[in-house]
């Protein structure tokens, strides 16, 4: 009997515990729509360990629960940073751009006063410099316009470039008196004590401009000479010559000059200084000898050229020029000491000449006449700067 009221305790107990989880479980139902049906069953602890079990698992729900709203709150939160950092990219780039134009607009003044400083301090340097290089391009292209117009040319044009070279070099060199640069034409070192690396580019620099002034004077009193001395290809031949050997020139006047800086630039630091300074010296040599060796060798082409005629010059008959139509095809004008190439065209020979400064070919039939264009021979001088 003692063991049928037990379990009859044992089994009210159960029902107490079944209605409270059924309670519970409407009540969680009504506060969030997911339901969980936990399943109980009785052990060794009977009734007292119904509601406990039941206990822990609500609270495990409410935690599971409480566990998903907070994701559910956190997600968003994520997504607005991901999007502040993707929004940050371009707005870190302005930020940076306006650090930049601060900056300048801050330091604009202190530029200003500086380039004014050095433009003030170097004001007769950028002068010279400015003027010298003006009177080059205009000396040249007033040449190259000279040689163009052949029979046409103005006299009076070419005495005044002459003039104008003349005393461009003159003004440049009394007003450097002191320092004499001249001697840089005469492969020597000038007056300039200390002798900086600015101070080297410097005199380089205008030593190489007043020898193209020089040779840029041959070619003009080459210009004025008549056409019956010395014909429009002779002349030509003049200006490719006078301007290989005016290049080479250029090339061999600033070993001078180079050489003393690299040799005593370091003079202050003892014997290590004087043997790095000797070192340099001869590297600079050897890179000045490869040079000089490639000019030497289109220098001997050039001198070939002058002496032997580059194409062949057979003058043309007066049968051959009426055949013709007695035109040359470039002049449009009457043959004037006609010359019949190796196609059987005939032109006149300053107009071919003229012509084959530019091309190597014929201007009709397009057939190769000479096998390399001369370069020059239009009374041009190379705009190269030698520096070094």
């Amino acid at each position: 009997m003692q063991t049928n009221s037990t379990e009859l305790h044992a089994q009210s107990g159960n029902a107490t515990s079944l209605t409270l989880q059924t309670e519970l479980l409407a009540r969680g139902e009504e506060g969030s729509g997911d339901v969980r049906v936990p399943m109980n069953t009785p052990d060794a602890g009977g009734g007292r360990a119904g509601p406990r079990r039941q206990r822990a698992a609500s609270h495990r729900h409410s935690h599971s629960h409480g566990h998903a709203h907070t994701h559910s709150h956190h997600e968003p939160e994520t997504d607005g940073a991901d999007s502040d950092v993707d929004s940050g990219e371009p707005s870190g780039s302005v930020t940076e751009l306006r650090y930049l134009f601060r900056w300048v607009h801050k330091s604009l003044p202190f530029l200003v006063i500086l380039c004014a400083k050095l433009v003030l301090q170097h004001a007769l340097g950028l002068a010279i410099g400015v003027g010298v290089f003006t009177t080059f391009l205009y000396v040249n292209r007033n040449i190259q316009n000279q040689v163009f117009l052949q029979e046409r040319q103005s006299k009076l044009q070419c005495i005044w470039l002459l003039l104008l070279l003349t005393s461009s070099s003159l003004l440049l060199y009394y007003t450097f008196l002191e320092e004499q640069l001249y001697y840089c034409l005469i492969f020597l070192s000038p007056n300039i004590e200390p002798l900086s690396f600015w101070g080297v580019l410097w005199v380089v620099g205008v030593t190489n401009f007043i020898l193209k002034f020089v040779f840029m004077g041959l070619k003009c009193l080459t210009l004025l000479v008549p056409t019956y001395i010395m014909t429009y290809s002779t002349k030509g031949r003049w200006y490719m010559l006078t301007e290989e050997v005016g290049q080479v020139y250029q090339a061999v006047a600033p070993v001078s000059v180079w050489f003393r800086y690299l040799v005593s630039y370091q003079d202050s630091d003892g014997l290590a200084g004087l043997t790095l300074g000797i070192v340099l010296a001869l590297v600079y040599l050897i890179m000045k000898l490869l040079g000089l060796y490639g000019q030497w060798g289109s220098l001997q082409k050039t001198c070939r050229m002058f002496v032997s005629d580059q194409y062949c010059r057979v003058a043309a008959t007066r049968s051959q020029c009426s055949e013709a139509g007695g035109v040359c095809p470039i002049c449009q004008s009457e043959f004037r000491q006609p010359l019949v190439l190796l196609c059987q065209h005939i032109f006149c020979e300053e107009c071919i000449a003229l012509w084959l400064n530019q091309d190597k070919t014929c201007p009709l039939c397009r057939s190769v006449i000479v096998d390399k264009v001369c370069k020059w021979k239009d009374g041009a001088t190379s705009p190269h700067l030698q520096i070094y």
